[in-house]
């Protein structure tokens, strides 16, 4: 996400990258039919972002469970993080009309990119050198200069999407990594702070521009953001998930999301749902009540298959004793 305070960076950073100034809507989102009030926007978008992180780790710990040879979980974890992606990100993206036009994309797209590049990711590279956290230095400056490639290619698709001329340029490619299970391999708090913060923004990153593929008007343009959303999940998030240690056992990582679902179930969404329809946004709080009894859903399932592999491990160590 792009705060407020990185307005004059963005507008600079777009009038080098295209040439002219360009104004810039932090936001990208059209006027819904009914919009909703700014703190319903702001759960909304609070509520984006947890979708797109729990979709990007689901997949992770879906692997996880694979290796471990428990296809069931597996199946679990995949079928959640399909939900959560393809059901509640895409209705709270619908309500907060984050979609616009081929070009309004983009450029939301493209101050994203240029924020990270020539801000974010820099600075938390500084910061991991000075705290010791050499390989996370190092990843955060990789990532910089990936994100920089992207802004380039967004700001040529913009231009090409504006004028009719010229080619949309072709999208990058991923080089997948994976993330098997395995302590933080980072000492410092707050390079644990920066990989979580950056981990949050690649998966929403991913989320955001797999929408604005599925609704672009010209095939190029959906093109590009599938191969940059690509290299934002498999990538940039696998990355710094593994840095982070963010994948444990199939035990923990049922047992995160446990917690993770039962938070968002309990007291998260519920406080969504009151202060929206406190404000009178029904659509908004219709989607919070029923995202929260979705959530519980998930909680449940989730209980179940760790009980299950706990039955299983009990009865394993019973049978070895005998």
């Amino acid at each position: 996400m792009i705060t407020l305070s990185a307005r004059s960076l963005i507008t600079g950073a777009l009038t080098i990258v295209l040439g002219t100034p360009i104004g810039v809507t932090l936001a990208a989102s059209p006027a819904p039919v009914n919009p909703p009030g700014s703190q319903t926007r702001k759960d909304l978008e609070q509520s984006m972002r947890g979708e797109a992180f729990a979709n990007a780790s689901y997949r992770l710990y879906a692997a996880q469970a694979q290796r471990e040879k428990l296809p069931a979980v597996a199946r679990l974890f995949e079928r959640i993080a399909d939900v959560e992606l393809g059901e509640h990100f895409r209705e709270a993206a619908e309500l907060s009309g984050l979609v616009h036009g081929d070009a309004e994309n983009l450029r939301a797209a493209l101050a994203g990119e240029i924020y990270e590049s020539r801000r974010m990711y820099p600075d938390f590279a500084r910061q991991a050198k000075a705290a010791g956290d050499s390989g996370a230095a190092a990843l955060f400056a990789e990532i910089a200069r990936d994100e920089g490639r992207h802004a380039r290619a967004f700001g040529t698709a913009l231009r090409v999407v504006e004028s009719g001329r010229g080619e949309v340029p072709e999208p990058p490619q991923a080089d997948a990594v994976q993330v098997p299970q395995g302590p933080p391999e980072v000492r410092s708090k707050q390079t644990m702070t920066n990989l979580d913060t950056a981990m949050h923004g690649e998966a929403l990153a991913y989320a955001n521009y797999q929408q604005y593929a599925e609704h672009a008007k010209d095939p190029a343009v959906a093109k590009l953001f599938r191969g940059t959303s690509d290299v934002e999940l498999h990538e940039h998030f696998a990355g710094e998930a593994k840095l982070a240690g963010l994948v444990g056992s199939t035990r923990a990582n049922l047992t995160k999301a446990i917690a993770g679902e039962r938070y968002e179930s309990r007291t998260m969404y519920p406080a969504f749902a009151k202060r929206a329809e406190a404000a009178g946004d029904i659509q908004a709080a219709e989607y919070f009540s029923d995202t929260a009894e979705d959530e519980a859903g998930h909680a449940r399932a989730f209980l179940k298959a760790l009980e299950r592999l706990s039955k299983r491990s009990s009865e394993a160590g019973t049978s070895e004793r005998t």
